[in-house]
């Protein structure tokens, strides 16, 4: 999980786990080479508790010299203007601040503190909403950059950890109410089960997940090895699962090829459902020229060979329809793969020019003289936008033209739009009008992302 080197972003909330995620990795500082850098996200839920934590792990993070990064956020706020639970608005706004802590900071690892009975709940969760043989894998140790060091203990052992080494910790009084899916779990069901059927129940349940994930490890293998022998990539694009050597597999393994098929011809795999999955494995049933469409403007259709998965190009693309920005808030853009992430921030008084990021997908925009709400959408006829501070514009044809950019591309490149006004040419350039100045009280932060899978932050 760690290697000497290491710059490491530890979540530490002040519960129980993440005290000792956090002894646990200045114990490893000890002898190995590595820093830590503590992320705290305030959720301004409950107020004076919610300060207390706060102070609790900066005065903690200063006792044992580790910087520690504060966030505030209200989430109640965000988890409103999103549409989402507040219980999902926080585990996106605490992975928000754990990725920009992550590239602020050069990071190589992000730890979190999840445990077994972590473990146990995020399977019981899938299970009852369904999932496939990767959900039932549970939260994996490690996901690319991404370390849980306390998988392996349930909560149980880690207070009697801190109860040796004297350590207090904060007690969230969220956690003991029930108005979150994850708390009635831990509150009536886990319990039950470990009284009722058996002590060790979440042991065994993460033995088996841990069983599951080397099963799925294998049969993504299996998978990439059927792949090779099952399907032909033409140059122009085409995904063509040969029906002869597709109908030689295993129906299990026949059903994740389909899904790894769609995932290559969609770029993601966000919202490819088994739906999607029988409804490809069913053309092999039709005859010639049937087709489906499906997420991402993947087209599969039948033919004499067998299946072929295709996105559209550009003539035959569906049309990009424009939507509403979320302030603050994400903006998912299932068509272009993006996600785009608004923050309103209010500017400091130690602020400076240098602080604006210089970043191709990063930038600032002075909120206050923003008329109307953002649009992103692609290019009309007379758009343009303005390059200087004296106010000059440019046809957006113009800078397509001089930019170089290639004309398959300006069709479907987005701008983010004001009223009429472009100010951001998403990737390109942003308007001058926009810059945020000495005079700019709030500061409106757009970054665009490609859209990914969660990496199971509870």
């Amino acid at each position: 999980m760690i290697a000497d080197r290491d710059r490491v972003i530890a979540g530490i909330s002040g519960g129980a786990d993440s005290v000792c995620l956090l002894f646990v990795l200045l114990e490893l500082r000890k002898t190995m080479d590595i820093e830590i850098i503590a992320v705290h996200v305030n959720h301004g839920i409950r107020e004076e508790t919610a300060g207390r934590d706060e102070q609790f792990v900066q005065e903690l993070c200063e006792e044992h010299q580790v910087e520690c990064v504060v966030y505030h956020e209200n989430v109640e706020l965000i988890a409103k203007k999103r549409k989402q639970s507040v219980e999902e608005a926080g585990r996106i706004v605490r992975r928000e601040a754990f990725e920009e802590t992550f590239v602020k900071y050069q990071g190589t690892k992000i730890a979190m503190a999840h445990h077994q009975n972590d473990n146990a709940e995020t399977l019981l969760m899938n299970l009852a909403r369904g999932t496939g043989l990767k959900g039932l894998g549970g939260i994996r140790p490690v996901n690319g950059y991404v370390i849980r060091p306390l998988l392996c203990l349930n909560r149980r052992e880690i207070e009697i950890h801190l109860q040796k080494l004297g350590r207090d910790y904060c007690r969230d009084e969220t956690n003991e109410e029930d108005d979150y899916t994850r708390n009635r779990l831990r509150h009536f069901v886990v319990p039950i089960l470990e009284e009722q059927v058996n002590a060790q129940a979440v042991r065994h349940m993460n033995e088996a997940m841990e069983q599951i994930r080397q099963v799925w490890d294998y049969m993504e293998m299996q998978t990439e090895s059927a792949y090779e022998s099952c399907v032909a990539e033409t140059p122009d694009g085409n995904i063509n699962i040969k029906e002869e050597a597709f109908s030689r597999q295993p129906e299990v393994l026949q059903k994740l090829l389909v899904r790894a098929c769609l995932a290559r011809a969609a770029g993601s795999e966000r919202n490819i459902t088994m739906a999607h999955v029988e409804a490809v494995a069913e053309l092999f049933h039709k005859q010639s020229g049937k087709s489906r469409n499906l997420p991402y403007s993947v087209k599969a259709f039948r033919n004499y060979e067998g299946v072929a998965l295709k996105k559209a190009g550009e003539d035959q693309e569906a049309e990009f329809c424009p939507r509403e920005l979320k302030i603050p808030g994400v903006t998912v853009v299932p068509e272009l793969n993006l996600e785009i992430c608004c923050t309103i921030l209010e500017k400091t008084e130690d602020f400076s020019i240098k602080h604006v990021p210089q970043k191709a997908y990063t930038k600032w925009f002075d909120y206050d003289i923003i008329k109307s709400n953002l649009i992103v959408r692609t290019r009309r006829s007379k758009d343009s936008i303005i390059i200087d501070q004296a106010g000059r514009r440019q046809k957006i044809k113009s800078y397509f033209i001089n930019e170089k950019i290639p004309a398959e591309i300006r069709k479907k490149l987005p701008l983010i739009a004001d009223d009429g006004q472009i100010i951001w040419i998403l990737g390109y350039r942003m308007s001058s009008a926009y810059q945020v100045t000495g005079k700019t009280r709030q500061i409106l932060e757009i970054k665009v992302t490609e859209e990914k899978m969660d990496v199971g932050e509870n």
